[in-house]
């Protein structure tokens, strides 16, 4: 680990984050020589962290070997200019496993995923993730979606429970949930927006406090998107409703077409902009020949 648990916290609740897509060659197979590459560029437009083999970047496709290599390849070209944060989740063994290989390769953190596919009650959930955050020596946020959603009341417990719990991410949506939150929790944690094309969303964040939120259109309109964050901390809101309308708009309709696009349009981007990363792998499918025109006009009509 780089950086202090303050310098972390710092980094999270004050930046643009982002969460790079994971490279993939003709086979299928993890290529780090252009995810090394794509790791500088992130670093280069000014995000605060990153956020490594997340959701973006197919967490739930990637094998124990996988997630090795793109942990020990971006610790490595990262070294230390801003906090690494890799996923874990699945089962508790799992998620163990996980956290300990990022935490032993000197990632800063983990965004820890809900359980996969089963129904989880409350206070199931909360055990989950202690027992992950036990498990490992490392600071970890908690990414409040899906299965996993949790009450005001029982995040307090589980920041309680667990001192190295830094953050909660929010995949909702619910602006009035996660404000009951952060008033009933406080400064004891970091929070950041984190549903799909956050940015939609990231007016009402700010309303509540909520500084920041993680970019997946950084990916592949890098300077737009920064642009953006630094129009809404500004209270600049003619820039941040005009690129509202005339880019998240657009890709959020698009988006909404079919399952799975939040992630299959952010790799055709960045395909669309010189800096292809391989296709997404199943069961996410490539955008088709009419959606793909259309993601490209929408990028185009932006630039």
């Amino acid at each position: 680990m780089a950086f202090s648990v303050e310098q972390i916290r710092g980094a999270l609740s004050d930046g643009l984050l982002s969460f790079p897509v994971t490279d993939f060659d003709a086979n299928g197979k993890f290529n780090a020589e252009t995810y090394k590459e794509r790791l500088e560029a992130f670093i280069k437009h000014g995000v605060s962290s990153i956020f490594i083999a997340g959701g973006t970047g197919e967490f739930f496709s990637l094998d124990e070997e996988d997630f090795r290599e793109i942990v020990e390849v971006s610790v490595a070209t990262v070294k230390g200019r801003v906090p690494v944060i890799a996923a874990a989740g699945r089962s508790v063994k799992d998620a163990s496993k996980f956290s300990n290989i990022a935490a032993e390769a000197g990632c800063d953190g983990i965004l820890l995923m809900p359980p996969f596919l089963t129904e989880c009650p409350e206070d199931g959930i909360v055990e989950y993730a202690s027992q992950v955050m036990a498990s490992a020596d490392i600071q970890f946020v908690y990414y409040n979606r899906g299965n996993g959603i949790l009450s005001a009341e029982s995040v307090k417990e589980l920041a309680a429970r667990n001192p190295n719990m830094v953050g909660l991410k929010d995949g909702v949506g619910n602006i009035a949930a996660l404000n009951d939150t952060i008033k009933t929790v406080g400064d004891r944690l970091v929070y950041i927006g984190g549903v799909p094309t956050a940015e939609i969303f990231a007016e009402a964040y700010l309303s509540i406090g909520v500084n920041t939120y993680s970019s997946a259109a950084y990916n592949f309109m890098p300077e737009m998107a920064m642009n953006f964050y630094k129009a809404l901390r500004a209270g600049d809101k003619a820039t941040t409703t005009k690129i509202i309308q005339d880019f998240f708009i657009p890709f959020c309709r698009l988006r909404d077409t079919k399952k799975g696009y939040a992630v299959s349009l952010i790799k055709a981007g960045v395909a669309l902009q010189g800096m292809p990363a391989g296709d997404v792998r199943a069961p996410l499918t490539m955008p088709n020949e009419a959606d793909l025109a259309a993601l490209k006009a929408i990028i185009e009509s932006n630039q």
